[in-house]
């Protein structure tokens, strides 16, 4: 059954919200990752979060928002979030913003490889092209070099691996959960998580940074939720492409607050990877129509 054309206007808004959100709390965590682990970080993050939503569940109905027959599935989600948090994270603290963000929209491609071996979708040669035509755009970002190569330029890779798996799980929870639902339990696996793992490299927090781990956690709840928001009331070939308005979001706080200035080898990477990943996704939206 196709989508109610009424929706997707809702998706694209869901998807564009989204990525504002994250870019914010990116660079609160860019802000942060110099004096705190990234494991640190996304433990408070998820806390935090966890505790606001429980507040917020408890004010709109309180154990509705608990309930779910997908507990797995959220808690798969929850340890991938962990992990693509903690690569994304310790990555901004090597590379510049826009360059980390440009690498690791790479997801859409993985997606694509991700439904061709284990939901057995098939994919046209122009498809697979495209997918070259992407991971060219990250040799450029990344310009592999004895020179200008870093190892932690592999870091927002595993980030997009670990995204597109996460989004792709998406799909076998019910519409009829809701936002508020797939929030908190995404705040309970990070938590969970990531607890135990930043216990050994605990830094006390200092007063001030309080607010930044605050909006760490806010901003990047609401990104996630509005993101699989998206994905579940529009199709993915519509809304995906607007993920690419975070390599402006990024490359704009980048350059404002920390004064990177991305080299023209970016720019020409960043636009073969946002222009192949957007036809990837209307390609294979009308391969399935």
């Amino acid at each position: 059954m196709s989508p109610s054309p009424s929706r997707i206007p809702l998706g694209i808004a869901c998807v564009m919200g989204g990525i504002f959100s994250l870019t914010v709390s990116d660079t609160l965590a860019k802000w942060l990752g110099h004096i705190y682990s990234p494991m640190q970080i996304v433990f408070l993050r998820g806390g935090i979060a966890t505790l606001a939503l429980l507040i917020l569940a408890g004010q709109l109905g309180g154990r509705q928002a608990l309930l779910t027959s997908h507990l797995g599935v959220h808690l798969l989600r929850g340890a991938l979030n962990v992990l693509t948090a903690y690569c994304f994270y310790l990555s901004l603290t090597f590379l510049p913003q826009a360059e980390a963000t440009a690498i690791a929209f790479s997801a859409p491609f993985f997606v694509t490889i991700i439904s061709v071996i284990f939901l057995k979708e098939k994919v046209a040669l122009a498809g697979w092209l495209a997918l070259l035509t992407g991971f060219a755009g990250v040799l450029l970002v990344v310009r592999p070099s004895p020179d200008h190569m870093q190892w932690a330029a592999l870091l927002p890779l595993l980030t997009a691996l670990g995204y597109a798996v996460m989004m792709t799980t998406a799909r076998y929870i019910k519409a009829q959960e809701s936002m508020l639902t797939m929030m908190l339990y995404l705040g309970v696996g990070q938590a969970v998580f990531a607890g135990p793992l930043s216990a050994w490299i605990w830094v006390p927090v200092q007063a001030e940074h309080w607010l930044g781990f605050a909006g760490i956690a806010f901003f990047s709840t609401v990104g996630l939720g509005l993101i699989t928001q998206a994905f579940r009331v529009a199709p993915a070939s519509i809304v995906a492409p607007f993920d690419y308005s975070g390599l402006i979001w990024a490359t704009l706080f980048g350059w404002v607050i920390w004064h990177e200035v991305p080299s023209t080898w970016f720019y020409a990477g960043a636009l073969l990877i946002a222009g192949s990943g957007i036809y990837v996704a209307l390609f294979s939206g009308r391969n399935k129509t």
